[in-house]
């Protein structure tokens, strides 16, 4: 009964993750048509929340020294890469197509086992990367000459390769009895992030009045500083400590299956909130990426019971 409980609790977790992360493109798009730069916007979600877990990792220092290599490659590549790619793209593009286009993550991170790890994969892994191929180019609409912006899907693309190292670093950094508290690497990495972005952002340049005044969210306005506030703390920090609590109480596998709902909820959301539909193509298309990032998720090594990637929770990351 207990196993049942900590089972049903680790779903709603694994569901409010996936809500929290689904929200990030559809509060960042009107910041970045209000005015901000989307390297802006990174920067204020990723300092944002790395000064609400900066006593995580003042509690575990000691990591800096343990594991260099891992907490600057997830600052750098897992939250820093994904999510300025991704709000890169968000400028260019739907939010819908630039997160569908990001689930091709675990369709990518089989390339990688298979083809740079030489690791064998079952045919089912082979299937869900036909399928989410497929899907995808099914949103592109590529028998059209591609339907949105290349730029901006280019951008995407990229979201969905920084994804994938974001697997690669989980899969080997935290495995065995002295793997870091995933919580302490997901601090560090948005301290690091954020020391990242801000020289690259460099926001003492920042259009800072923008957060004065009103964004325009669909057909409403709403104040830009309550946009940003949930950008941090829903769709950052309780985001990412849901998705956390939620592996613990169930497997990596079911908890990262759950997590495919973020490609649904944003573009909901977006379809909701700021009135981008997606046309029949782009649904269809969708469907068979998620089917694809389904299959990525839940396959196992050919021959053997160990999965070929264990994540910690789910990245979003967007």
């Amino acid at each position: 009964m207990h196993a049942s409980q900590g089972r049903n609790a680790g779903l709603g977790l694994a569901l409010a993750s996936a809500f929290a992360f689904g929200g990030s493109g559809v509060a960042a798009k009107p910041l970045i048509e209000a005015g901000l730069d989307p390297l802006d916007v990174v920067w204020l979600r990723v300092a944002g929340a790395a000064l609400i877990m900066l006593p995580v990792a003042l509690r575990h220092r000691a990591l800096l020294r343990q594991r260099p290599g891992l907490l600057a490659g997830f600052g750098l590549l897992a939250i820093a890469g994904v999510q300025t790619f991704y709000f890169a793209a968000i400028s260019r593009i739907p939010v819908g197509v630039a997160i569908l286009v990001e689930f091709l993550g675990p369709a990518l991170l089989l390339g990688w086992v298979r083809f740079v790890q030489r690791r064998p994969v079952s045919r089912a892994a082979a299937i869900g990367v036909v399928l989410a191929v497929g899907g995808m180019a099914s949103v592109v609409e590529v028998w059209s000459g591609l339907a949105f912006d290349a730029f901006g899907l280019l951008l995407a693309f990229g979201a969905a390769c920084c994804q994938v190292s974001y697997f690669v670093l989980a899969d080997h950094g935290t495995e065995g009895e002295d793997a870091p508290d995933p919580i302490a690497v997901i601090a560090f990495g948005l301290l690091i992030g954020a020391a990242v972005m801000t020289v690259v952002a460099r926001p003492w340049g920042m259009n800072w009045a923008v957060l004065g005044h009103q964004a325009a969210l669909g057909d409403k306005q709403v104040p830009a500083v309550l946009l940003v506030g949930w950008i941090v703390l829903v769709a950052t920090v309780v985001a990412y400590l849901t998705g956390v609590l939620a592996v613990r109480k169930l497997t990596p596998q079911v908890a990262g299956v759950v997590a495919c709902l973020e490609a649904v909820v944003g573009t909901v959301f977006a379809w909701i909130l700021l009135g981008e539909h997606l046309g029949v193509p782009q649904i269809i298309g969708g469907t068979l990426v998620l089917a694809g990032a389904f299959v990525a998720q839940t396959t196992t090594q050919s021959g053997g019971n160990k999965p070929v990637a264990e994540p910690l929770p789910q990245p979003d990351l967007v």
